[in-house]
């Protein structure tokens, strides 16, 4: 497997190798002991599936709290989208910042993005499944989110505010500026 850290370090793209002939390809997307000796040593608990309809469907930002805080290991299966994580660790040098990729079912790459960040993405084509693996459990209590077009901290999204799709929820997201101290993660450990 291929692994490149981007911009944020900690947040990794990962693009499994494919053995394809004339009916197609196989590829093992996921390999429990090699994602713990070279990404992060986590475990995952949930897969979660989305299918967006229309391009242009924007979904985040969003993130858990502790004790339920999420690492994520998204892949877009069918369609493309532009995947985006922001920094939400107070204390890290990248706090508030984002980074961002494109993943699709034709190149199989995967994102990485572990607990303190807030997650989102853009459907660039029609009918995009998105699957992501997480490492601990869905609890509405501790569901948190940032709105999606904050200039604060400024995605270059592919899709304009008056283009985007959007649930009622997103829509009326805080901007990272007004987040309570309560829902930023209060602790950046620097990784060795």
């Amino acid at each position: 497997m291929q692994l490149e850290r981007l911009a944020i370090a900690d947040v990794v793209k990962i693009v499994p190798p494919r053995y394809g002939d004339d009916r197609g390809y196989f590829s093992e997307v996921f390999k429990d002991a090699w994602f713990r000796s070279q990404v992060e040593d986590v475990g995952f608990v949930q897969d979660n599936q989305s299918l967006s309809a229309a391009k242009g469907t924007v979904r985040g930002l969003h993130y858990q709290l502790p004790p339920f805080a999420q690492g994520k290991l998204v892949r877009c299966i069918t369609g493309a989208v532009f995947d985006v994580a922001v920094d939400l660790r107070a204390g890290s040098p990248t706090y508030g910042r984002w980074v961002g990729t494109e993943l699709s079912g034709r190149s199989g790459a995967q994102l990485w993005i572990p607990v303190g960040f807030a997650h989102g993405f853009a459907t660039l084509e029609p009918d995009s499944i998105v699957h992501y693996k997480v490492t601990a459990p869905y609890s509405a209590g501790h569901d948190r989110g940032l709105l999606w077009n904050d200039p604060g901290i400024g995605i270059a999204w592919p899709v304009g505010a008056d283009d985007a799709i959007l649930s009622e929820k997103d829509r009326k997201q805080p901007p990272l500026a007004e987040i309570a101290p309560s829902d930023r993660f209060s602790l950046y450990v620097e990784r060795t």
